[in-house]
């Protein structure tokens, strides 16, 4: 079961009744994807609001504040580069999400101390498939 379990469940119950935002006119044109402009023109009805179009988007239907930010395992997500932003995670409540721009062998010491600190990583990737080939590499010398 994850940590902060009615938290999610809140977030899902309210993502269940929001409306899927389009950008205006995408049904009517292939070339306009459907990802999310606001509407601008003087007689857009979409913008107007009329009935019968689309909603638009409104803070309204926002999420629990509580329940923003938080990974779907239930923990907060917090990017890091180094192994000093690893210390200032809390075990209980922060997963770790590795900066892209890290490099290898820096992520294998981040995992390692991770591991050590008891800090869940989200995106180990291969690292755990390195770190055994190394642990067997280092058997057979």
């Amino acid at each position: 079961m994850p940590i902060n379990d009615d938290l999610l469940r809140a977030r899902k119950k309210v993502s269940t009744t929001r409306p899927k935002f389009v950008r205006q006119e995408s049904w009517r044109y292939i070339r306009l994807a459907e990802n999310w402009r606001k509407p601008k023109g003087i007689d857009n009805k979409m913008r107007k609001q009329v009935s019968g179009v689309p909603p638009l988007v409104k803070v309204g239907y926002r999420g629990p504040k509580k329940a923003r930010g938080l990974h779907p395992s239930g923990y907060r997500d917090k990017l890091i580069h180094n192994i000093r932003d690893l210390e200032k995670l809390d075990p209980k409540t922060d997963a770790a999400r590795i900066g892209h721009s890290v490099g290898r062998r820096k992520r294998i010491d981040i995992v390692n101390k991770a591991n050590a600190l008891g800090i869940k990583v989200l995106n180990k990737g291969n690292v755990t498939q390195e770190l055994n080939q190394k642990d067997q590499n280092k058997e057979q010398i």
